[in-house]
């Protein structure tokens, strides 16, 4: 049975690892508390070191998104149900990390720098990679975007992306753990290990992976900072239309005006003249618009989608909804009662997967809305004919919480993958324009109305992240851990007999020479 002192010890580095991401950005931890897990998987059964993993998952989900339950419960949900869903979300986190520490246990060297260096991060990177996508995903949190202002994050995100930062930060963490438990000949191989990523990394940060094309332009950001209990009142429905009528005035001239997401509180379908003398208005003054709004199809479909107003009119609908917030994955006799949101809408339904960029201000627009901008190689199909990435959100609903931030250094990081500007409009939360190297440019107060007024520059070119995605550090990893695991089982054989098979003979004879 695992002792109560090694699973705490899991659980309390996992909570540490949260200090590594904004708001704090102690990004060291990311090596320091991923090496602990390493130490602590030492010398343990599969199934304990399970149970360590599990409490390592546990801590960090436990600590970095207790902002789940402030957003249901602020949606109207009962405290018990928020609850219960933050509850199963954090659970699930566990489970990958329980999966990570089977694998360890159970197929991987009992210790070495084999191990450490290079199994341990290919199975972790790996699942860190698969729990971004399986069953609609949830990659928050992941070690690569704790790394957007070192040289790791802005010089290897463009090539491996965060996935990739995330397995050096894994190698570098074995590397800790061979210079305290390897030997004398392992240690000098863990130290190149530590250091080499870092000192490559320096030079690369020269390269510029993307060119800018044409002339800074003008990009006007509206957020609203209208409170998600007042929102959807039939009774202030008026006040926020009027709203973001004045601040959007206030903005006229400047070529992109971008609102953030939802934000009118009701259907386009029903705001047809105030749109319209909107677009007007924008097209008299050489302004273009890209407006969140949320629109009907019919009876009983509904999408979450952007507006383009420009030289023409274009739409893109939300394609990654958000699990019991957007959509419920439950028959739909039980979504009555289920609802968490307080939105006056059922299902929203999802945009269709090849959408193109949208058109403002002649320049083309990579758009993605709220938590999309989690998923890096959402927007890699027309990343070649988009010049900007745009992201509109809504982070109200998490009040005074680290979700703010941390969503900001997720949106970072899609910068440094792909090379271009990111224009980001929430309601409220953290507006920004963040530049191809991931730092924010200009930024907007938080918890108050406000018009960001930057410039930005259109970019062309890809990175080599934007050609390969995520399948190049995945591929890697795969058969990183393959050939750990097949090294293992043939220095096991070896171990249990000599000549049992003529392979397994050699590579023992070998060791012992």
């Amino acid at each position: 049975m695992i002792s109560r002192a090694r699973y705490g010890l899991a659980a309390a580095a996992g909570a540490l690892l949260v200090t590594a991401f904004a708001p704090l950005e102690w990004w060291p931890i990311a090596l320091i508390s991923p090496a602990a897990l390493i130490a602590l998987w030492q010398g343990t059964t599969p199934r304990e070191a399970a149970w360590i993993g599990c409490g390592f998952n546990l801590g960090t989900f436990l600590a970095g998104t207790y902002w789940v339950f402030i957003g249901l419960h602020r949606g109207d949900a009962p405290i018990w149900m928020a609850v219960f869903v933050w509850g199963g979300l954090v659970a699930a986190m566990g489970l990958y990390g329980a999966l990570v520490g089977y694998v360890v246990a159970r197929w991987l060297p009992p210790s070495g720098a084999l191990r450490w260096i290079a199994g341990i991060p290919a199975a972790w990177a790996l699942i860190e990679w698969w729990r971004g996508w399986f069953l609609t995903g949830f990659a928050w949190l992941s070690l690569g975007y704790s790394q957007t202002d070192t040289w790791l994050g802005s010089s290897f995100g463009p090539m491996l992306g965060m996935y990739g930062v995330s397995a050096l930060l894994l190698v570098g963490a074995g590397a800790l753990v061979t210079l305290v438990l390897g030997t004398s000949r392992e240690r000098i191989g863990a130290g190149a290990a530590l250091i080499i990523p870092w000192l490559i990394a320096a030079p690369l940060r020269a390269i510029e992976w993307t060119h800018p094309v044409g002339k800074p332009v003008g990009v006007a950001i509206v957020q609203g900072s209208v409170p998600e209990d007042q929102k959807w009142q039939e009774a202030n429905r008026d006040r926020t239309l009027e709203l973001y009528r004045n601040m959007t005035l206030s903005a006229l001239g400047t070529p992109v005006i971008i609102w953030p997401e939802a934000a009118p509180p009701d259907l386009a379908n029903n705001l047809t003249s105030y749109l319209l003398g909107l677009y007007k208005d924008a097209q008299q003054r050489g302004s273009s618009l890209l407006l969140g709004v949320v629109r009907a199809d019919g009876d009983d479909i509904y999408y979450n989608s952007v507006l383009s107003l420009g030289s023409g009119i274009g739409w893109y609908d939300k394609r990654h909804l958000v699990p019991f917030a957007e959509f419920f994955p439950v028959p739909s006799f039980v979504r009555s009662w289920l609802r968490l949101m307080s939105l006056p809408y059922s299902d929203f339904t999802r945009g269709p997967p090849d959408q193109p960029p949208l058109n403002a201000a002649g320049l083309r627009f990579a758009t993605s809305i709220c938590y999309e901008d989690v998923y890096g190689s959402y927007e890699l199909p027309v990343l070649g004919e988009s010049d900007a990435l745009v992201n509109v959100t809504n982070d109200a609903w998490f009040a005074h919480s680290t979700e703010h931030a941390q969503h900001l250094q997720i949106a970072r990081m899609r910068a440094i993958e792909d090379g271009r500007f990111m224009l980001r409009a929430a309601n409220d939360g953290i507006s920004a324009v963040i530049g191809p190297h991931g730092a924010v440019l200009a930024r907007a107060p938080e918890y108050r109305p406000y018009v960001l007024r930057a410039t930005f520059t259109a970019r062309r070119g890809l990175t080599p992240y934007a050609y390969y995605g995520n399948w190049l550090i995945i591929s890697l990893a795969a058969t990183t851990l393959a050939l750990v695991v097949g090294w293992s089982r043939l220095f096991r054989m070896a171990g249990e007999d000599r000549g049992a098979h003529p392979a397994a003979a050699r590579v023992h004879r070998m060791l012992e020479d």
